[in-house]
């Protein structure tokens, strides 16, 4: 007797995954992502398989092969109503994954170009330091650099530039600056925050910042930073203010796991800053 040719209305999911040229596992994979909806299961309790389902699944396995990533497939899936439908979303999602790989290879390229991590910043930032011999800006400049940028955007960081630039030209300033980290350092949690040594480094830090500030302006740094806002003007894409959150809720966002003696020093010095600068208005 010959086998009966006769197709079953519906399939488990052994017959299923073979007929796919898949695995039952990557099935039960699909069903926990929601790409493919999970069938009713039968009197034995095991799924059954239908003609969409099956269909769905060899749709599944042909964009796998074409390098489509599941999470693509199933927001196509999702949006759309037939299969055409589905590969025009998928050739938007890949046309913008496209532009996404091509602003990561600028990103790239313009990082090999400058020949450090100073390219990761923006062009805005780079631009003002790329005159710097290798090695003269510290990790920790940089640090701060992309602290900035990311609080206060490109003008910020380019703006606070000119105190790394001012730092890697004068020997002294640097010298006191890493002087001053030093105490910082030393301001820990065994610190009084009251303690009469908190007052006094932040005198001198505030000493520092005017003396920062007189290099600054001594080497027409001060005229630089005019001319940025200018460029920043022209630059601005008009989008980009609204995909930055606010400088405040930045820095509440921003841990650096200060001592309260340090903190007080910190505002001590602010203040001490502050009024110099009324002093001088």
């Amino acid at each position: 007797m010959y086998p009966s040719a006769t197709p079953p209305r519906e399939v488990k999911i052994g017959d299923a995954a073979a007929f796919a040229g898949t695995t039952p596992r990557a099935i039960r994979h699909y069903h926990q992502i929601g790409l493919l909806p999970e069938p009713e299961r039968g009197g034995d309790g095991r799924r059954r398989y239908g003609y969409d389902d099956m269909i769905r699944l060899l749709w599944i396995r042909k964009m796998s092969e074409a390098g489509i990533s599941l999470d693509d497939m199933r927001a196509a899936f999702d949006e759309a109503r037939d299969v055409e439908d589905v590969l025009g979303r998928l050739e938007e999602t890949l046309a913008a994954q496209e532009a996404d790989i091509k602003r990561q290879r600028a990103a790239v390229q313009r990082l090999r170009a400058v020949g450090s991590p100073l390219g990761l910043l923006s062009p805005l930032v780079t631009d003002r330091l790329s005159h710097l011999p290798p090695g003269a800006l510290r990790p920790s400049d940089l640090d701060a650099l992309l602290v900035t940028e990311r609080i206060f955007g490109p003008l910020g960081a380019a703006i606070q530039a000119s105190v790394f630039i001012t730092l890697a030209t004068h020997p002294g300033l640097r010298a006191e600056a890493d002087r001053l980290d030093a105490a910082d350092a030393a301001l820990d949690d065994t610190v009084d925050p009251h303690d009469p040594q908190v007052e006094e480094l932040a005198a001198q830090h505030c000493a520092h910042h005017k003396a920062l500030l007189q290099a600054i302006e001594a080497a027409g740094l001060d005229v630089a930073e005019e001319k940025l806002f200018e460029i920043y003007d022209a630059d601005l894409t008009g989008d980009e203010e609204d995909t930055q959150m606010s400088a405040f809720e930045a820095v509440t966002k921003m841990p650096y796991g200060f001592s309260a003696a340090r903190t007080r020093c910190i505002e001590l010095t602010a203040r001490l800053l502050h009024g110099d600068l009324s002093e001088g208005s």
